[in-house]
């Protein structure tokens, strides 16, 4: 589960993690408002109006403003809001922006220059540690740091025996060229956001940029936070701010009704029972001259109310050119699930694409017999190859 910034922030500074601060808003009168409560609060004029979007790279598409006086906020929030962003994040398609953060000027001049920095903790699961990553060339994209300049770019594993240590935040302060009062402020920074990390069952916290201030202080301008989902259930207050207009509506509908499913680019509908078998599934639809559609694992109860359900979110795609069910019965029953296929295709009154229907495993026979003898217009097949080959026969007809 993805979050927007400002949530991340307000995650970030109850761990003790300097931000920077900032209001949301969601109209233009409420940014002047907010602009007006920051400059009481800071003594600036100046403030970030900021897209609130679940992607990176707002600022390349005009998602992030800089405005000097109230009449600019007034202009750049108005523009922002309502606006369809597009960045390298999104796809052609964009995301409406529906608030904006409103954000202190954190770049004020001063006599020490600023200086921005890179840092992200995620899993780093070929080694099964949880793993720092941290640049001195924080504001750019990492992925083009990593490929240009890699030697900038430093990972501090942490044993999970132990956790992180002390010496890893001095490390870190070091490598990254800090001195006196900002090497103790990043080395504070560093233990606190690992905390944030840890803490609330995150798989990413990504911080672009880290800003060490003119004066020598360490704050996160940005925050880019995600949940593990099988986590969920142990933050309940978290898993609030989720925000479903971010979300793919069809895969919202999917979580509801406990189905995993993940919108793809492709022609051939898939519904598995199990993710190993879902990504064998796909495999197979690629060697067969298709490209799946979806990922859609209907998990160990594929009786008629799933198994509709699940036809009826395929379908809402209107590229898919056929389904294929792969489905191995191990818990459940294949005669089980094909009489559900059966029902469900019967309640649905008609699948408008060639159906194939591979089902394996305990009464793989059976099921077979009541697909065929069922008079719906449905390809059965046992083999996978069998199954690979109607999916090629019915997308090339």
């Amino acid at each position: 589960m993805n979050i927007h910034e400002y949530q991340g922030k307000q995650i970030l500074k109850s761990f003790g993690v300097a931000v920077q601060e900032g209001i949301v808003a969601e109209t233009p009168d409420q940014a002047i408002a907010a602009a007006k409560e920051l400059k009481a609060k800071y003594n600036s004029d100046w403030v970030v109006i900021k897209a609130q979007i679940h992607a990176g790279g707002r600022g390349k598409g005009g998602g992030v403003k800089l405005a000097k006086n109230l009449d600019e906020v007034k202009e750049k929030s108005t523009a922002i809001i309502g606006m369809q962003l597009v960045t390298p994040q999104t796809g052609a398609k964009g995301k409406k922006v529906n608030k904006v953060l409103v954000a202190q000027d954190v770049y004020y001049p001063g006599a020490t220059p600023t200086k921005e920095f890179y840092m992200s903790v995620m899993l780093d699961r070929s080694k099964g540690h949880n793993v720092i990553i941290y640049s001195t060339e924080g504001g750019m994209d990492i992925e083009a740091v990593a490929e240009h300049t890699p030697d900038k770019i430093w990972k501090e594993h942490i044993d999970p025996k132990v956790g992180l240590r002390d010496f890893q935040c001095r490390k870190i302060a070091f490598n990254l060229g800090l001195s006196g009062n900002a090497f103790k402020e990043m080395t504070k920074f560093v233990a606190s956001l690992y905390k944030a990390y840890d803490s609330i069952d995150a798989s990413l916290f990504e911080i672009n940029p880290v800003l060490k201030t003119s004066d020598d202080k360490i704050i996160a301008v940005d925050s880019k936070v995600s949940f593990d989902g099988n986590g969920l259930y142990r933050h309940p207050d978290y898993e609030k701010l989720r925000d479903l207009s971010e979300e793919d509506p069809t895969e919202v509908e999917a979580k509801d009704a406990e189905l995993n499913y993940v919108k793809l680019d492709g022609n051939v509908g898939c519904m598995v029972n199990g993710a190993g078998l879902a990504m064998a599934t796909m495999d197979i639809i690629k060697l067969s001259g298709g490209d799946p559609a979806n990922f859609l694992d209907v998990g160990g109860t594929a009786n008629a109310e799933r198994v509709e359900k699940a036809f009826r979110i395929i379908l809402r795609d209107s590229n898919v050119k056929a389904i294929l069910v792969n489905i191995f019965g191990g818990i459940v029953r294949c005669d089980r699930v094909a009489q559900g296929i059966v029902d469900a295709y019967k309640n649905m009154g008609n699948i408008p694409v060639p159906l194939i229907v591979r089902l394996q495993g305990t009464n793989a026979e059976e099921a077979k017999k009541l697909i065929d003898a069922s008079g719906l217009k449905v390809y059965s097949a046992i083999q996978l190859q069998e199954a690979a080959d109607l999916v090629k026969k019915v997308i090339n007809n």
